[in-house]
């Protein structure tokens, strides 16, 4: 369920491939490369409402191809038309021309400058190809994975892989080609997208109602009935391409008597670029009037992504009973060629897309157990992310711990450093005096404040009775002789020295 709102998410994020409000180019140029490239060539054009003509122009837009090249594309043909030999040669040169790349020599007559700027646009694809391919393989192998760029190149389709510095015919052929290719099969392949998009849809609905209890599912179920009796309560649907539903744009959007129809005047009209054919955006413009009964972006019931489905199967229906040469455009002379079949005037009903079957149930089961295996593989991957990240944080922690003991060895080994060192001595190995630090210095002033004082009489008491025995009597007022230094007083200095110290 979860992987099926990711896909849903993707689908809705594409939208509507057309947009409304543009007008085609006028050059010739661009017209002849919209057989090369269809709708790339030509923009989306909408019908002409005399009602609300005004004289301001739009600006000519170039819609997206839905290519993955669809900007180098884009900007080789841009590049091209400033040539004025090459424009001339493509003004004069025929559908099987462009298709069969006898076009592509005429690339060798065109000027230095453009060639240059060619050049610069296929490095720039080369090297962007080659960013595509190195996200993708990261994607699906990881990172520091070895990529075979000029291997994986080769699987490309619109350039040669072997020259990625120069821009040369064979380019601009294969260029040609697989854009050709590619567009006459953009068509079936967003028949496939729409019928994956439809089936997640049911899938989802399902997977909702298994969820619920008795009542609140039937609730559900009777809700979903009657959405889709509203959808199918509109008016008749006139069948793409008829003289019915031709004559009803005539009346209600060119604002003209529909007894006045005629065919040739109506072509004119609606070809807005005035160069002679309907292309496929000229097409499906005309059926907006159609689209508009079955769809409003209003009401709940309308998908509006089943509305640009029903478009192209409306257009898919008028290019398979009109344009004859398949060349994806519709001449004045196939357009009238048309108007005289006998299904132009009584064609059979128009089943729209409520009325058909886009799937079966089988290709819904294949579907679902496509999502499942899917959900599995994500839910694998998941755990395996969950896991690596585990061991990432256990990692971690080790390393946190390690770093720890590594400071606190480092720590202690400068605390061992510091008290392991002798004090300081001079040459001869005697200690030298290193006044105090002034802090410390103080706190020695302030214990010695503190002591008792000892007198000198005190301390000595014995010395002083040994010199006066020594000395003899001293008379009142004279000071007595200093001792001699006699034998025994050198056996008593050491015990003077103590007492002093």
């Amino acid at each position: 369920s979860g992987c099926a709102s990711v896909l849903r998410r993707e689908e809705e994020a594409r939208g509507p491939r057309h947009t409304q409000g543009l007008t085609a180019p006028s050059t010739r140029a661009m017209e002849l490369w919209c057989v090369l490239v269809s709708v790339l060539a030509l923009t989306t054009a909408v019908p002409i409402d005399r009602r609300k003509m005004t004289n301001q122009e739009t600006k000519p837009e170039t819609p997206d191809t839905g290519l993955y090249y669809d900007r180098y594309l884009r900007e080789v043909i841009d590049v091209l038309e400033t040539d004025n030999h090459f424009r001339e040669k493509l003004q004069t040169a025929d559908v099987e021309d462009i298709k069969s790349g006898k076009l592509s020599k005429e690339l060798d007559f065109v000027s230095h400058h453009i060639r240059t700027k060619l050049d610069e646009l296929k490095r720039q694809e080369v090297s962007r190809l080659r960013m595509l391919i190195k996200a993708k393989v990261d994607a699906e192998q990881g990172e520091n994975v070895q990529v075979d760029h000029m291997n994986l190149l080769k699987q490309i389709e619109h350039l040669d892989p072997k020259n990625s510095h120069t821009f040369e015919a064979r380019d601009l052929e294969l260029l040609i080609r697989a854009a050709t290719k590619d567009l006459e099969h953009f068509d079936q392949a967003h028949h496939e997208e729409f019928k994956r998009y439809e089936m997640l849809k049911e899938h989802e609905r399902r997977e909702y109602l298994k969820s619920l209890d008795e009542e609140k599912r039937r609730v559900e179920e009777e809700r979903f009935q009657e959405m889709k009796k509203k959808h199918k309560e509109h008016p008749k649907v006139n069948v793409p391409g008829s003289r019915d539903q031709l004559k009803e744009v005539w009346e209600e959007t060119d604002g003209l008597d529909p007894s006045e129809f005629n065919p040739k005047t109506f072509f004119q009209l609606h070809d807005t670029n005035s160069d002679g054919m309907l292309d496929e955006q000229e097409l499906e413009a005309l059926f907006t009037k159609e689209l508009e009964k079955v769809y409003d972006p209003k009401n709940e019931e309308d998908d509006m992504v089943e509305m640009e489905e029903e478009r192209l199967r409306m257009r898919e229906h008028v290019m398979n009973e009109v344009d004859t040469n398949k060349n994806r455009l519709v001449s004045l002379e196939e357009f009238l060629k048309s108007t005289e079949k006998k299904e132009f005037l009584e064609p059979e009903e128009w089943e729209t897309l409520d009325e058909t079957q886009v799937y079966t149930e089988e290709e819904l089961g294949q579907y679902e157990k496509e999502l499942a295996e899917q959900e599995a593989q994500l839910n694998q991957k998941v755990e395996s992310l969950r896991k690596e990240h585990e061991d990432l944080q256990r990692r971690q922690s080790q390393l946190d711990a390690q770093k720890k003991e590594y400071q606190q060895a480092v720590l202690q080994m400068e605390q061992r450093r510091q008290k392991d060192q002798p004090p300081p001595s001079g040459p001869q190995g005697e200690l030298k005096f290193q006044p105090p630090e002034p802090a410390q210095a103080q706190a020695h002033a302030e214990g010695d404040a503190g002591a008792p004082q000892i007198e000198p009489a005190q301390v000595q008491p014995d010395v002083e009775r040994e010199r006066v025995a020594t000395a003899g009597h001293v008379a009142p007022g004279d000071h007595p002789a200093p001792p001699s230094r006699t034998p025994e007083h050198k056996e008593n200095k050491p015990e003077e020295v103590a007492v002093e110290h």
